[in-house]
């Protein structure tokens, strides 16, 4: 990575568009487009799941050159669903994605995404291959038992206080399996309940990011992205870690980029690594300074090289390793 590369964000700019989309299933789509209506097509994929666009996450891409999509998944942020829930799976924001990208008549674009949003990102250029120009991943999530037992119990030994701090959010007999109790909190538990565990999740999320733990008031929006979450998680995101490594070792011929950091302990370096050995001519650059922040200085020097050698070249040769076929 080229160490003089710039560290500053973007400015945000306002949404040149901003859209509703009605979707099968009773679900509307919150969609923004910003930066430059003429510029190279960028999607650009939010996290979770049950996270939501924010003008923040575009400033690591230059507005006077890309033409930046953004969009809510189903029941997040401010898209709107009369049964949040219900025709909310991955499939179904895969084929949300093409709609998108019909309505907005673009042929081809750059799909970027970190965390869920790299794996939805990798879904869909596996079932979709021609609208997808390149791919461009911070911290890939695998979506399998292996990332959520981690999450969920592993990373409690890096730290062990406060992982007892969210495990008393929990009663006594399903602390030793935490994960399935979650899951039946937010399927079928109280308000209360909800607002309770979803404050004491978004703290340990926030300590194992390397953050400083939030106020532990929840609006509802809050409470709904962990309903969300819970939801997805419960089900291995509909996909499984079986099915995300295939997708990626699929991608052959397509300009991929795995950016991911040394320090991330929400979704391990592992991910980043197993994945870039599964698919030649991909590449993978590693943040040595860097944890599951996008925002961290070093990250933000990593993607902004990449986008920019995107808009340069239309590939990511020269950035980070390649992986060479085995032959």
């Amino acid at each position: 990575m080229d160490d003089s590369a710039p560290t500053a964000l973007y400015e945000p700019g306002d949404p040149y568009d901003s859209q509703w989309l009605s979707v099968p299933g009773g679900h509307e789509l919150f969609i923004q487009q910003s930066g430059s209506p003429g510029g190279q097509p960028l999607l650009l994929l939010h996290g979770g799941p049950g996270s939501k666009a924010t003008a923040m996450q575009r400033r690591l891409f230059d507005p006077a050159r890309f033409r930046i999509v953004q969009f809510d998944q189903r029941a997040c942020g401010r898209s709107r669903a009369r049964a949040p829930l219900l025709h909310n799976h991955t499939d179904a924001l895969v084929a949300d994605i093409e709609r998108i990208r019909d309505r907005l008549g673009i042929v081809r674009w750059l799909v970027c995404g970190g965390s869920w949003g790299a794996t939805l990102a990798v879904h869909y250029a596996a079932t979709h291959r021609s609208p997808v120009a390149g791919l461009l991943l911070r911290a890939l999530f695998l979506a399998g038992r292996t990332d959520l037992d981690w999450f969920f119990g592993g990373a409690g030994a890096l730290f062990p206080d406060e992982w007892q701090r969210f495990l008393a959010c929990a009663p006594r007999s399903r602390r030793h399996r935490i994960q399935p109790w979650l899951w039946q909190v937010f399927a079928k538990g109280g308000d209360a309940d909800m607002r309770r565990v979803a404050a004491a999740w978004r703290r340990w999320e926030a300590v194992v990011q390397g953050q400083t733990p939030p106020p532990a008031a929840l609006d509802s929006e809050a409470i709904q992205r962990y309903r969300i979450q819970a939801h997805y998680l419960a089900r291995a995101c509909f996909l499984g870690e079986r099915r995300v490594r295939a997708a990626v070792a699929s991608l052959h011929g397509l300009p991929v980029l795995f950016v991911h950091g040394r320090r991330d302990f929400v979704c391990r370096p592992s991910n980043a690594w197993t994945a870039w050995c599964s698919l030649s001519g991909s590449r993978l650059l590693w943040v040595d300074e860097a944890g599951h922040d996008p925002f961290a200085p070093g990250m933000v020097r990593a993607v902004r090289e990449a986008a920019d050698r995107w808009l340069r070249e239309q590939d990511f040769d020269g950035i980070g390793l390649l992986r060479r076929p085995p032959w």
